[in-house]
């Protein structure tokens, strides 16, 4: 069966006070009970709205989740700024987008978020198509476009860029992450992050760096 993106409405005024007061109210209900368990008839009353307002804005549960991860899902982390097509120093630009997106994964926040996920994506699974589709894939879809460029300026080899990326997604997600996401002490410490994402970098450089790209590598 064919694979269809939950696309988010964007009809409705983004900034619109209502809509802001629905999507707190129901980040509010799903951290506290869950997906499955939370029906659109309570995010109305706990946000203060009609059911027509609510439906308006958000046609089904499963858009209302992915906005919330859209919003939160990456938020602090696609800004064009962690991704220089200009950048030199390959191993600088990749050990800032590990760090800033490792610190973010372990926010609360987004662990909650990832949990439930993980927990209630298999009984509801436009809840797993929403979380990835506007969480890690919109930061995928992002990072591809930049190992693009660099591949173009010959600094680094990829002939998949998505199987690239990813690659140093899953380098990030190890150890700490994992540890974290299933809510075991001790909370990461800044010298963890710090020797995760170096090791994730240097691992990632070994399998892609051209001789051009390590050229440039800052010692």
């Amino acid at each position: 069966m064919q694979e269809i993106a939950i696309a988010i409405p964007t009809a409705e005024p983004v900034g619109s006070p209502k809509r802001r007061q629905v999507q707190v109210a129901a980040e509010e209900l799903f951290l506290a009970h869950g997906y499955g368990v939370v029906s659109m008839d309570q995010v109305a009353r706990r946000a203060g709205v009609s059911k027509a307002t609510l439906y308006a804005h958000f046609p089904s549960k499963d858009v209302l989740f992915a906005t919330i991860v859209a919003d939160k899902g990456t938020d602090g982390v696609l800004v064009d700024d962690l991704f220089p097509p200009d950048t030199e120093d390959l191993r600088a630009a990749l050990a800032a987008i590990g760090l800033r997106v490792l610190r973010f994964m372990l926010r609360e926040r987004t662990l909650a978020i990832y949990r439930i996920a993980i927990a209630e994506s298999q009984r509801f699974p436009e809840l797993g198509r929403a979380f990835h589709d506007n969480g890690p894939q919109r930061f995928c879809d992002r990072f591809c476009l930049w190992l693009g460029q660099l591949a173009e300026r010959k600094l680094v080899h990829t002939p998949d860029v998505t199987t690239a990326a990813q690659q140093f997604m899953a380098l990030l997600r190890s150890g700490v992450f994992l540890r974290r996401s299933l809510a075991l002490p001790p909370d990461a410490s800044e010298q963890e992050i710090t020797d995760t994402v170096s090791a994730a970098v240097e691992t990632w450089l070994l399998a892609y760096q051209t001789p051009e790209g390590a050229a440039h590598i800052s010692a």
